[in-house]
């Protein structure tokens, strides 16, 4: 048996945020993770580092006008928050949204975190201005990437565990919440047999003892669901998005798999907004995976050409880059499990970005000579392994040939090269205008009158079969798990509420269990760089919050 002041169950991002930050206030902490100490910050390790930050210095040097207002319109409009258990929820999203555009970035500067100089623009939406997307350029991609993000909690961490304010637990799966007279007092559960798989890889689930740590609290920030699929689709919200897919790949390990929400339901723990949730439609299988089923994510510019298993385009705005979840839902309507990009070398080497740390090894190299290869002539590195050696992509110099090649890929022959040549050429006949009634054609056009995707993320408008943009790609997607956007339902102090709507004793919760704040402060749909953010901001909450 072992007592501490508080119990951080779940060393991510959010975890180790939240247990920092109860350190640094002179009480002791037991910080502890079912995997082993490889695995230290969880999914952050793996992410591109992007944060979405308000009226920042970078985004004014890039000439993008934001505000506080506007990222509230955008948020808002986005969230669609329509439920009454959705009061929590708006809580945070305008705590967050106040935090982003005040003192987040002084606040992680201050941490030693910079950010690459071009903001990315994300989720652009695109329909009204008060509706779904960002207005304007928000995503800062991290000087290092998700290690960058990082690296500064887990410093202090190790350097409190030196002074004996933290104390480390891996390979501690909790099994069940201890609660007397109401409160939660800690956790029992098994410690689990040593595993020296790499991070990110499966480990074992050899029980080799059990354990039993009491505390005055405990902070949960165990994760999201995204490793489990047969939960993702029992949640899954078939009257928004149809059908969950039969078929997906794992954007997260296999240990991201939601074990906690059920604990702390058990302990008297409430959770909301179940449904809700953010899945990707542009995953690859990963021709080198860490984890099982492992998918990566393209981070697309707005020219590729993208058409549905039958070879249809599909209608505005599942388009690259504006309505994740509007096309996920565009795709299931097609009861096909995979969708394809036509693009060609032209675009694919200004615009394909692949998600992930190891991905990009120039950004989380801080490698400044291998970033300026990006404004070369070829695909970067990573992306050109894909081409290389991926299931998913077809490279012909035809389109005769790319179509057959596709076909041959899936074995279902579905694509008929008449259809999708009439479609191409229509596409391409809009290109001898700088105008045009194409919606995905003016669309590109926009975005390079930002100057940042004009150098590096938007292609110069042609013709798809030019063949002096060649040779033609062909680029089959699978929708890709991801992220929870609901989860333990916890007021404005991160302490979780029961199903009365009154706290539970001695129970917080942070990070993506707690749906990033509130038990869903994103509503329906993301605008990106909020889920390490979200992170961030409930971790400090919430290791702010308790016992104080």
């Amino acid at each position: 048996m072992a007592e501490f002041d508080v119990l951080v169950i779940g060393a991510g991002l959010a975890g180790l945020v939240a247990a920092t930050e109860v350190a640094e206030r002179g009480l002791k902490v037991c910080l502890l993770d079912q995997e082993g100490e490889q695995n230290l910050g969880g999914q952050a390790f793996w992410s591109l580092g992007g944060l979405f930050m308000v009226d920042s210095p970078e985004q004014r040097r890039m000439g993008i006008r934001d505000s506080h207002a506007l990222a509230v319109q955008d948020w808002f409009g986005s969230a669609q928050f329509d439920r009454p258990e959705d009061f929590w929820p708006r809580q945070w999203a305008q705590a967050y949204l106040d935090f982003a555009a005040g003192e987040k970035r002084s606040w992680l500067h201050g941490h030693g975190m910079r950010w690459f100089p071009v903001v990315g623009w994300a989720e652009r939406g695109g329909r009204f201005a008060d509706g779904h997307g960002n207005s304007v350029p928000r995503f800062h991609v991290t000087w290092g990437t998700g290690p960058g993000v990082l690296a500064p909690f887990e410093r202090k961490a190790r350097a409190l565990a030196e002074r004996g304010q933290v104390t480390f637990k891996f390979r501690h799966q909790v099994d069940r919440l201890i609660v007397t007279d109401g409160q939660v007092r800690g956790a029992t559960g098994v410690i689990l047999a040593p595993d020296s798989a790499p991070r990110g890889a499966e480990t074992n689930r050899k029980p080799v003892a059990d354990f039993e740590i009491f505390a005055a609290a405990t902070i949960v920030s165990s994760g999201g669901i995204g490793g489990n699929h047969d939960l993702v689709r029992k949640n899954w919200p078939v009257q928004r998005l149809g059908t969950p897919p039969s078929s997906m790949v794992a954007g997260v390990p296999a240990h991201v798999d939601g074990r906690m929400l059920g604990i702390a339901e058990a302990a008297g723990g409430a959770t909301i907004n179940n449904d809700r949730m953010w899945h990707y439609t542009e995953g690859l299988k990963n021709w080198d995976p860490i984890w099982r089923n492992h998918g990566i994510r393209i981070l697309p510019g707005p020219s590729s050409f993208w058409i549905d298993a039958d070879g249809n385009r599909f209608a505005p705005l599942a388009m690259p880059g504006f309505d994740t979840l509007g096309t996920l839902k565009a795709i299931q309507a097609t009861k096909a499990d995979y969708s394809w990009f036509i693009l060609n070398k032209a675009i694919i080497k200004k615009e394909f970005a692949l998600s992930g740390s190891e991905q990009n090894p120039d950004l989380t190299g801080k490698d400044l000579r291998l970033l300026m290869k990006r404004l070369g002539k070829n695909p970067p590195g990573p992306v050109q392994a894909f081409m290389d050696k991926g299931e998913d992509f077809v490279v012909r110099d035809t389109l005769e040939d790319l179509i057959a090649g596709m076909n041959e890929l899936t074995g279902e022959h579905r694509l008929s090269i008449h259809h999708i040549r009439a479609q191409i050429e229509a596409r391409d006949r809009e290109i001898d205008n700088s105008f045009s009634k194409d919606a995905q054609i003016t669309a590109i056009r926009g975005a390079r009158h930002y100057l940042g995707d004009k150098l590096m993320r938007t292609a110069k408008p042609h013709k798809l079969l030019d063949p002096k943009a060649g040779p033609l790609i062909g680029v089959r997607l699978h929708i890709l798990t991801r992220k929870s956007l609901g989860g333990l339902h916890t007021d404005l102090q991160a302490r979780v509420l029961g199903l009365d709507g009154e706290p539970v004793e001695g129970l917080y919760g942070a990070g993506e269990v707690t749906g990033f704040g509130g038990g869903g402060m994103h509503g329906y749909n993301a605008l990106e760089g909020t889920f390490l953010g979200g992170c961030l901001f409930s971790g400090r909450v919430a290791g702010r919050s308790v016992l104080a």
